[in-house]
């Protein structure tokens, strides 16, 4: 019985990367020797178990044997006569299929050493193509390494191509499909996640509105070129928030007429079952950003009812996020790169007048119901006409 660490903590460490967590294969052992060593059985489709004191995951040594379509059609063998080298060759990546011994040696059976000094995502074998979350990995990958140099090799590309053609994409569940773009959004260059599944073909069919909006991008000249993934681009340099990124990325939506670009947000967090903090943000976004960018000339009235329509008063939090996706978008424009976003000043400003005005002094006069609310409103206005005035 030998035990191995295994893929992303051999990774990190060649590159220098901290490790974020360790996962361990165990080679020559059965599950009633895990149990009795004091391990807990926690996978349900193959033998994983977590450790007695660290809690880390060590998985039996396995292979994997396709059986049917999608990411779950697989027969999973563990057994103590599966090598190393047998467990190794089932995973994705070769600078994923690297193990080290417990004394620290490398053993590297499909060179992923050399991938990784070449910076080059390559499969490890043709069964790369029977699993269609590879398609997805490797685009997260691209996401998390793209600004070290990493690219992925031709001939890992054109299998992708390949599972796409062959339908292996649409098997991909809504929740598994979410969890690889989230991800992506909090990374380095997650503007690489959505271009690597551009160019295999998978974009269209799982995101057609974000092909939609990446074919523009690209066939346009630099001079007329569209801002929507500029802003985007200028989104993952002011924050790692993944909630600004996807609102920056989908913001400029909200200009298409009678409401279209709205009902395809919808649609898109409906389909892939996008948590509210994501979607919410992202429709008030692209309602009310074209709005944001004209602040400095917004009379009270308007003023206030941005404040209202963004629900200012009462999420606060996101409210922020939705200014900084407005400063990024501002950013994205040419010529304004450097440029203060001015209207970001104006609009907390506002907030902060207004939310100056008491409400309970206005109840204690005995004010309630629609009449409290009318001159709430208006004393608003009015601290809001005197804050213009005076700026």
């Amino acid at each position: 019985m030998e035990t191995y660490l295994v893929g992303g903590a051999v990774r990190d460490q060649l590159l220098g990367h901290p490790i974020k967590e360790r996962d361990y294969v165990v080679v020559g052992a059965t599950p009633e020797q895990m149990l009795a060593k004091g391990f807990r059985l926690v996978g349900k489709d193959f033998p994983v178990f977590l450790h007695p004191k660290t809690h880390e995951e060590y998985a039996l040594a396995r292979t994997e044997r396709k059986i049917g379509p999608g990411y779950k059609g697989f027969s999973c063998y563990a057994a103590p006569d599966v090598t190393l080298e047998a467990d190794l060759k089932r995973r994705d990546l070769t600078i994923n299929a690297i193990a080290q011994t417990t004394t620290g040696e490398i053993i590297d059976p499909y060179h992923g050493q050399d991938d990784i000094a070449k910076r080059i995502f390559r499969h490890i074998s043709p069964a790369f193509i029977e699993d269609p979350v590879r398609i997805l990995r490797v685009a997260r990958f691209m996401a998390s390494f793209a600004h070290l140099g990493f690219h992925v090799a031709p001939e890992t590309m054109q299998l992708m191509k390949t599972m796409v053609k062959a339908g292996e994409v649409n098997a991909l569940v809504p929740e598994r499909v979410w969890q690889e773009f989230s991800l992506a959004l909090t990374k380095p260059t997650p503007q690489a996640f959505i271009k690597t599944l551009f160019d295999c073909g998978a974009l269209a069919i799982l995101f057609p509105t974000l092909q939609m909006l990446y074919t523009d991008f690209i066939s346009a000249s630099d001079k007329q070129k569209p801002n929507n993934l500029a802003t985007f681009d200028c989104a993952v340099k002011l924050t790692s928030d993944p909630q600004i990124r996807f609102a920056a990325l989908l913001c400029h939506l909200g200009r298409e007429l009678n409401d279209t670009g709205i009902s395809s947000i919808q649609h898109l967090c409906k389909s892939y079952r996008i948590s509210t903090a994501y979607s919410s943000l992202a429709i008030i976004v692209a309602r009310y950003h074209l709005l944001a960018h004209r602040a400095l000339e917004l009379d009270a009235e308007t003023l206030l009812s941005l404040l209202e329509k963004t629900d200012a008063f009462r999420q606060l939090a996101r409210f922020q996020q939705f200014l900084l996706v407005c400063e990024a978008d501002f950013h994205a424009y040419s010529g304004l790169n450097s440029n203060p976003y001015l209207q970001k000043n104006r609009i907390l400003a506002a907030l902060s007048t207004a939310k100056s005005i008491s409400v309970t002094a206005l109840t204690k006069q005995g004010l309630e119901g629609q009449i409290l609310g009318k001159k709430l409103r208006q004393q608003r206005i009015d601290a809001l006409s005197h804050l213009i005035q005076s700026s």
